[in-house]
């Protein structure tokens, strides 16, 4: 039994390879400001050229942004081995923030993968005539549900006292979770595998669309297939770790005391695979830049402003940022 009453399986309490998380959190973070920050003013700069896609990957810009405030606590957090000082209350905002980034991340990235899959193979659909009032309304939507679904973090004490010491996580290892919890843990294993299965749909009819019209070779058919198949990529790279060792760790309970062991250093692999879920914000940039020729235009022009890069944008002409919009309408932008 721990000091708040509530019994833990094979009593885990400490961990002990959190002095791994500082550095990598804080490279991820480092990596992912600019990036956003870019995208942000890009998308903001351009905001009469907005369609669904641009709609939706500002909201996850947003998302990222989220986990961007939270981040300078969890680090401060794995500093002092995992033990919190910003009370109770900082502790159930600061993981609701991160479960809403986790799930808006996931849901933003499933609607850009839906809206490519519409305009690729259902070119004619009315949602891909949607305006833009619209799309922010399906964008709300998603943030409300979202948002209703994390609530029992923010509903249920999540800081456990231990020696002294005060831990603040949403997977402690107790074996009696509240109702709320349970759909905290729920929703957690769902909102991978129900995507993911999404996103593996849309790469695979968009790729067979293209193939059957004998457009996957040209320069939109492949931009097409990249974008979607980058998702995914992210995707899996990103919350593939925590969800295995989340449901590596569900086995090992099941199992009984005898496997303990097994289930501290499973529980400790889970605290690093959540620097996976973290490193979503850093490579959602490069979701920008396969998904909307709005960012990447930017960043070419940028990189070739400093040098870096050599390349002829002459081609392009004078295209404005609406007119690249209608070209790439037929795949999105």
């Amino acid at each position: 039994m721990t000091p708040n009453g509530t019994e833990r399986h094979c009593n885990l309490t400490r961990n002990q390879i959190t002095f791994v998380l500082p550095p990598v959190v804080i490279i991820e973070m480092l990596l992912g400001l600019p990036g956003n920050i870019m995208a942000l003013y890009v998308f903001c700069k351009d905001m009469p050229s907005w369609g669904t896609n641009v709609t939706f990957l500002f909201n996850l810009i947003l998302s990222d942004f989220l986990l961007l405030l939270s981040l300078p606590f969890r680090i401060d957090n794995y500093l002092r081995d995992e033990t919190w000082i910003f009370g109770d209350a900082w502790c159930r905002i600061n993981l609701f923030m991160l479960a809403v980034n986790r799930s808006a991340s996931i849901a933003f990235m499933t609607a850009v993968a839906f809206d490519r899959y519409f305009k690729v193979v259902h070119p004619h659909h009315k949602i891909n005539y949607m305006t833009l009032k619209q799309a922010a309304g399906v964008a709300c939507l998603i943030w409300a549900v979202v948002i209703a679904l994390r609530i029992p973090l923010l509903a249920n004490n999540l800081l456990k006292t231990d020696t002294n010491n005060s831990h603040c996580r949403s997977f402690t290892g107790d074996k009696d979770l509240s109702p709320g919890m349970l759909l905290h843990h729920g929703v957690f294993i769902i909102e991978f595998f129900v995507p993911l299965l999404l996103l593996i749909f849309c790469s695979g009819r968009i790729t067979c669309a293209l193939r059957s019209r004998q457009l996957d070779k040209g320069k939109r058919g492949q931009r097409a297939i990249r974008t979607v198949l980058v998702i995914v990529g992210v995707f899996i790279l990103c919350f593939s770790p925590s969800i295995a060792t989340m449901l590596t760790l569900l086995i090992l309970e099941s199992l009984g005391e005898k496997y303990c062991n097994a289930f501290k250093l499973t529980a400790q692999m889970f605290s690093l695979s959540i620097a996976f879920t973290y490193l979503n914000s850093a490579l959602d940039p490069v979701i920008y830049c396969f998904s909307s020729s709005l960012f990447c235009n930017h960043l070419k022009k940028t990189l070739n402003r400093t040098g870096l890069v050599k390349q002829q944008l002459n081609r392009q002409g004078s295209m404005t940022s609406r007119a690249n919009l209608d070209v790439m309408m037929s795949y999105g932008d």
